[in-house]
């Protein structure tokens, strides 16, 4: 029987200095009978592609001609592909040996199943999860997202304690592999999102259609984070709050919907203030800047969710915790997954 055609894709702008240290470990660790590793540039000024030429030539480049960020880049990027299997992966990621087959191998056995991610740990910590995915993604009732070996800013030790494959209601797009048809099915990343919780609406589209997101411990990487933006950069948070918004008024289930949205639009609210109480006043603006955003891309959205419902309609998961993260975190003390899902 002939192996998949596996399309190992990594968006690359001005990345030099991280396609330097961590694409090694991706060329020798992803040997896999038809694997092929393609760098999409997003228009790059920092010398990233006379690198590349010059010491990959083996390589496929494909040459975006402007920064159309991530979900835009990699939904330009994956239409000139053709392969059964995406795995999209960030440049600051270090893989390790065997990483690609368990991941294949799940959406091989199980047709349900859409993506599947790794474990993903801490390249500067190695015995301890990484922010970005960590043992898996999900969301409490509020939708605020959340991992497996992470709750908000805490992150646990790897002890094998997520040594199981197991569902989850999101894979990271630090390292995900996805099952190239169903990527197009859904539609794609909502390119409006530019980067950050593109990965989650995608997920939550793909399961409302009746499909699977899965967890692998059998393959594992090493991930930097940060390499492009660090985590309170003000154009982040803008970012993240904004398209936190987004995402639930895309993809809430209309029972759900109004309290959901209003009550998170007053703890971020609450977050802004938090932000300014700790010198942060950038992230205090890039707050109010999200929602205006949000408020501004109303009709828009509107039209979205219209759209969605002819793919599939908006449900709850059994992945979506029925409890909040920010009360069991703050009010309970809770740091660890399995304090907080008890």
């Amino acid at each position: 029987m002939n192996s998949p055609k596996v399309a190992i894709v990594i968006l690359n702008w001005n990345g030099k200095k991280l396609l330097k240290q961590y694409l090694p470990s991706v060329i020798e660790n992803s040997q896999d009978e038809g694997v092929e590793i393609i760098i999409a540039d997003n228009n790059s000024d920092d010398d990233s592609i006379n690198f590349l030429e010059s010491n990959y030539p083996q390589l496929r480049i494909i040459h975006l001609g402007e920064n159309h960020g991530f979900a835009k880049g990699y939904n330009l990027a994956l239409k000139n592909i053709e392969a059964d299997y995406y795995i999209l992966l960030n440049s600051d990621v270090e893989v390790t040996p065997g990483w690609v087959s368990p991941l294949i191998q799940a959406m091989e056995e199980d047709d349900f199943v859409a993506a599947v991610q790794p474990k993903v740990l801490s390249w500067n910590k190695k015995d301890e999860f990484e922010y970005a995915g960590a043992a898996g993604g999900f969301i409490d009732k509020l939708g605020f997202p959340f991992c497996r070996g992470r709750i908000l800013n805490v992150m646990e030790k790897d002890e094998g304690q997520f040594d199981q494959v197991c569902n989850i209601f999101w894979a990271t797009g630090a390292c995900m592999a996805v099952r190239a048809s169903y990527f197009h099915k859904a539609g794609g990343f909502d390119s409006d999102f530019w980067a950050h919780m593109e990965e989650i609406d995608i997920c939550w589209r793909l399961k409302n259609m009746g499909f699977q997101i899965q967890y692998t411990p059998s393959s594992k990487v090493y991930h930097l984070g940060g390499g492009t933006l660090s985590y309170d950069n003000p154009k982040k948070l803008f970012l993240n709050f904004r398209n936190s918004l987004w995402l639930l008024y895309k993809n809430l289930p209309r029972r759900k919907f109004y309290k959901v949205i209003v009550v998170r639009m007053l703890l971020d609210g609450v977050a802004a203030f938090k932000l300014l109480s700790e010198g942060n006043t950038k992230g205090f603006f890039s707050v109010f800047q999200a929602h205006a955003a949000f408020y501004r891309s109303h009709k828009k959205l509107q039209k979205k969710r219209i759209q969605l419902k002819k793919i599939a309609t908006p449900q709850w998961h059994d992945e979506i915790l029925v409890k909040s993260i920010i009360w069991k975190f703050y009010l309970e003390r809770k740091r660890t997954f399995r304090e907080v899902s008890e």
